[in-house]
């Protein structure tokens, strides 16, 4: 099965995508203000975009993104800065995660920083590998490389992609060897910070108190609407759903049913098997991703590996956790299926570098066992 591991990720990848296309031509019709197949073409026009950047990512060497990926990293949270700028910034639904350009339109520059973060992180590591259980190298430096573009996501009230980003982080530093005695500490003292800035925020304490109290009429025509909506289009499919396009959930009053709350339409129009089928194909994505990291030839493909898994599986994770109740609504999409045309690209851009990372693994397993030095026995007759 680890041989097969990139065959895996794909499938699961084209699954979702073709669904979220499914998807999109039912949801994406009845978002008003917009063409009928807005959506969709869209869609179909970032997945060609992102096909070839996965394209290009699978056979470009990652070693020189390993050479360049410092720059990478200053290019990212200049572009995550810019979203503080008037002018540049696109604010939407209270958020600044968006900037603007003339020739590229619309951007979201946290969608490509995950993928740059995990890039640092592993070139960091593979530098200094042999002191990753030190206090400085181990911990403190490639935290601040970290560190400082996730803030700046967090203070864009980006707080989901941040969170989500912080334990794919936190994720690689345990399993390069980071040293738990200051891991601990640390993660209970961000806690604690975040606990505090939900307390003294209106906006993120009325979502914790709607999410905690959902069955309040108040809170079901206010800030719990979609979660409240997103139960009763689940409730309302049953175990094989309504039919395809016979969703009643997406007329209106559940906002973003083609975005964040996608994986509710789903479930109310094709049922548990659906909804099931999307929770698998992100685990096979997440066993999948390991294994390409378990067969990585050094410790660079191997941390790039993980962190990049990691920063696909996790908002999946939460956007469905969300969509179901189960955590407070923060806003992020599901990978390959939501419309969003950033994400989308530099999604599967990332499942070209680890389809990249799964071929050069076996390519230097057939350089190191050729076919020439094997020793034939035969029984002469």
């Amino acid at each position: 099965m680890i041989r097969h591991c990139s065959i895996i990720v794909c499938t699961a990848v084209a699954a979702l995508v073709v669904l979220g296309l499914v998807m999109l031509t039912s949801t994406g019709a009845w978002v008003k203000g917009f063409d009928e197949y807005h959506f969709l073409y869209r869609q179909l026009e970032m997945l060609g975009v992102g096909l070839v950047a996965a394209f290009v990512a699978a056979m470009y060497p990652l070693e020189s993104l390993r050479r360049w990926s410092p720059w990478f990293l200053g290019i990212a949270c200049v572009a995550l800065v810019l979203c503080y700028v008037p002018g540049i910034s696109e604010p939407q639904y209270g958020s600044n995660r968006w900037i603007k350009f003339p020739v590229i339109g619309q951007f979201q520059p946290s969608e490509a920083a995950k993928i740059v973060i995990m890039l640092s992180l592993a070139t960091w590591f593979a530098r200094w590998q042999t002191e990753v259980h030190t206090f400085w190298r181990g911990f403190v430096l490639p935290g601040a490389i970290a560190g400082l573009p996730i803030l700046l996501i967090a203070g864009e009230t980006d707080v989901g992609t941040a969170l989500s980003l912080s334990m794919a982080v936190g994720a690689v530093f345990f399993c390069v060897g980071t040293r738990l005695i200051y891991m601990v500490p640390t993660a209970v003292i961000l806690a604690s910070v975040a606990v505090y800035y939900i307390a003294h925020d209106a906006v993120r304490r009325s979502r914790i108190d709607a999410w905690l109290d959902l069955e309040n009429p108040i809170h079901q025509l206010d800030k719990g609407m979609q979660q409240w909506r997103a139960l009763l289009a689940l409730g309302n499919g049953g175990p094989w759903g309504v039919g395809l396009g016979n969703g009643v959930e997406k007329f209106g009053t559940l906002t973003f049913a083609h975005i964040d709350f996608i994986f509710p339409v789903i479930g109310e129009e094709l049922g548990l098997p659906f909804t099931m089928g999307v929770v698998m194909c992100y685990v096979l994505i997440a066993v999948g991703g390991c294994g390409i990291a378990l067969q990585a030839n050094n410790i660079f493909h191997r941390c790039l590996a993980l962190g990049i898994t990691c920063v696909i599986v996790l908002p999946a994770i939460q956007n469905i956790g969300v969509t179901t109740a189960l955590l407070p609504n923060d806003g992020l999409p599901l990978p390959f299926v939501s419309y969003g045309g950033t994400s989308l690209v530099f999604s599967l851009a990332a499942v070209g570098m680890l389809v990249g990372i799964h071929r050069k693994s076996h390519l230097r397993l057939a350089q190191e066992f050729p076919l020439t030095r094997q020793t034939r026995l035969a029984v002469r007759l």
